[in-house]
C-alpha cells in the first residue's frame, strides 16, 4: 500500500490511495473480484460525498483543499460484507442486450445505473475484448467490483450476442444502486430541512484523524425494512390495484435473499395469494421455464431452489395459505421438483472426464390441472438422450407426486412442514384458480 495503515486506528480517516490498497487487500479472497482504483477511478468521485463499495455507501471527507479521505472502519465493514457473498459462476443472469427493450430514462437519484453503463460501454468499445482495456478516464469497475472478469458473452448464429453476469454480482450491483438512491434522497432531504430551519446553518462538522474540523455530508444508508408477513393472506388482484403499492414494496428487503431491495410482489397463481416482496433476481430465479402451457424445462437453477437454499424457498412458497394448507406447491413447481428430485436416480448418465455426467435435458409435462387431481398425470422425460430423443423416465399421478413431496418436505424442512397441514383451511377460496402460464417472456412481475 502507498501508506501504512496503523493497527488500532481503524476509526480514523485514511487517504483515497490508502483506501484503494486496503480494499483490494481485504477482498483478495472474495468470490466477487474487486478492482484497483475503487476510490480514485471513474465512476467513483469523492467530491460528491460518497463512494460505493459493493452494496455499501462509504462517506468521503474533505481534509484540506482538494484532499479527500474516508473512514477506515467503513471500508473494512464493506469488505467484510463482500467477503461473505457466495458465488455460483454457473448461475447467470442476462443483462443485455434486449431486443425491443424500451429506452430507460435517466434516474437523477441513481448516477450508477450499472446496466446502462455496462451496455453503453460494451456497445461503444465493440465488445468485452476491447472493453477489457483500461483506458484513462474510462470506468472499469462498478461499486469496486471488476465486472469484466465475471462477464460471459454468448453468441448465437454467429451474429446475435448476449451478455451475462453471475446472479450474485447482479444482486450486489442492484443493492449498490438502491443504496445510492437512498443516500442521495436522504442528503437532499437534510439540505432542504437545513435551508428551511436555518438558511445560514453550516454543514455538519467532522474531525479527521489529526483533530482538524472538516465538512462532510452525512450519508447513512437507509436500512431496508425486513418483511415480516405484513401482506400475508392478501390477494394480489386486490392489493396490486391499490395506489402506492409499488412505493410500499420498495421499502422492503427481498423476502428470500434479505439483502437486495424488493422490486415486485410475488404471488401464487393457483390461489391468488401474495407470498411477499422479492428482488428482480429472486423473482426471476423461481420463475418456471415454460416451453408450453403444460410443459417446462428443468434448468440447473432448480438446484438452488431444492438443494442449496431449500429452506428459504420452501418457506417463501408456503407463505401462500392455499399451498401451506395442502402441504404442496403450485403445479409447475411441483412438476419441477418431481423431475429434479424425486426422479433423479432414473436419469441416465454417460462418461465424462471427471466421473459421469447426467444425460440430456430434463423436461416434465402434465395433462389436466391441479383442479382435477385424479386425472392429472406428470410425465418426466429426457430430451436428446442417445437411447431415444425423448426418453420417458417416469409417469406419476398428481396425488402420488404430492405425497412424495410431503414426505420429502418433512425430512428436508421439518419446520416448514410443521407449519402446514390439512387443518389450516380457514378463509381459503372454495375453488382454486387455474394456473396462469406466461410463455412470452414478458410480465416477469407476475411470478
Amino acid at each position: 500500500m502507498s501508506e501504512r495503515v496503523m493497527p488500532g486506528h481503524t476509526d480514523g480517516l485514511i487517504t483515497l490511495d490508502t483506501a484503494d490498497a486496503l480494499w483490494v487487500d481485504l477482498t483478495a479472497g472474495s468470490a466477487a473480484p474487486t478492482a484497483h482504483g475503487a476510490f480514485t477511478c471513474s465512476p467513483a468521485c469523492a467530491r460528491v460525498g460518497y463512494v460505493l463499495l459493493g452494496g455499501h455507501v462509504v462517506t468521503t471527507v474533505r481534509v484540506s483543499g482538494d484532499q479527500w479521505s474516508v473512514p477506515e472502519v467503513e471500508v473494512r465493514r464493506a469488505a467484510t460484507a463482500l467477503n461473505a457473498v457466495r458465488m455460483d459462476r454457473q448461475d447467470l443472469v442476462r443483462i443485455g442486450p434486449f431486443r425491443g427493450a424500451p429506452r430507460q430514462e435517466r434516474n437523477e437519484d441513481t448516477p450508477l445505473r450499472w446496466r446502462q453503463r455496462i451496455r453503453g460501454e460494451l456497445h461503444e468499445l465493440g465488445g468485452p475484448e476491447r472493453a477489457a482495456r483500461r483506458e484513462d478516464g474510462r470506468p472499469y469497475h462498478l461499486a469496486g467490483i471488476d465486472w469484466r472478469r465475471m462477464l460471459v458473452e454468448q453468441t448465437r448464429d454467429g451474429t446475435h450476442r448476449t451478455w451475462w453476469l453471475p446472479r450474485a454480482v447482479v444482486r450486489l450491483l442492484d443493492a449498490a444502486e438502491h443504496a445510492e438512491t437512498q443516500w442521495v434522497r436522504a442528503a437532499r432531504t437534510r439540505q432542504a430541512s437545513a435551508a428551511v430551519t436555518d438558511p445560514a446553518s453550516r454543514p455538519r462538522q467532522a474531525r479527521d484523524a489529526g483533530g482538524r474540523q472538516t465538512t462532510s455530508p452525512e450519508g447513512p444508508t437507509a436500512s431496508r425494512r425486513p418483511y415480516n408477513k405484513e401482506l400475508e393472506g392478501q390477494l394480489y388482484s386486490v392489493l396490486s390495484r391499490k395506489p402506492g403499492t409499488s412505493r410500499r414494496v420498495a421499502g422492503w428487503a427481498c423476502a428470500v435473499c434479505r439483502t437486495a431491495p424488493a422490486t415486485v410482489l410475488d404471488h401464487c397463481h393457483e390461489h391468488g395469494y401474495i407470498r411477499g416482496p422479492l428482488c428482480q433476481s429472486c423473482n426471476t430465479l423461481e420463475r418456471p421455464d415454460h416451453l408450453y402451457s403444460n410443459d417446462i424445462r428443468v434448468a440447473n437453477r432448480y438446484t438452488r431452489l431444492f438443494h442449496t437454499d431449500t429452506d428459504d424457498w420452501l418457506r417463501h412458497w408456503h407463505r401462500c395459505p392455499g399451498c401451506r394448507a395442502r402441504t404442496t406447491l403450485p403445479l409447475p413447481h411441483l412438476a419441477a421438483w418431481t423431475a429434479h428430485t424425486a426422479c433423479r436416480s432414473l436419469r441416465p448418465t454417460h462418461r465424462a472426464p471427471r466421473g459421469r455426467k447426467p444425460c440430456g435435458v430434463l423436461r416434465v409435462s402434465w395433462t389436466g390441472s391441479q383442479n382435477t387431481p385424479r386425472s392429472c398425470l406428470l410425465t418426466v422425460t429426457v430430451d436428446f438422450c442417445p437411447s431415444g430423443e425423448h426418453r420417458v423416465l417416469a409417469q406419476l399421478p398428481y396425488r402420488e407426486a404430492a405425497d412424495r413431496f410431503r414426505a420429502w418436505l418433512a425430512e428436508t424442512a421439518p419446520a416448514v412442514a410443521a407449519a402446514a397441514g390439512p387443518d389450516r383451511l380457514d378463509d381459503l377460496p372454495a375453488q382454486s384458480r387455474p394456473i396462469i402460464a406466461d410463455t412470452s417472456g414478458k410480465d416477469l412481475e407476475l411470478f
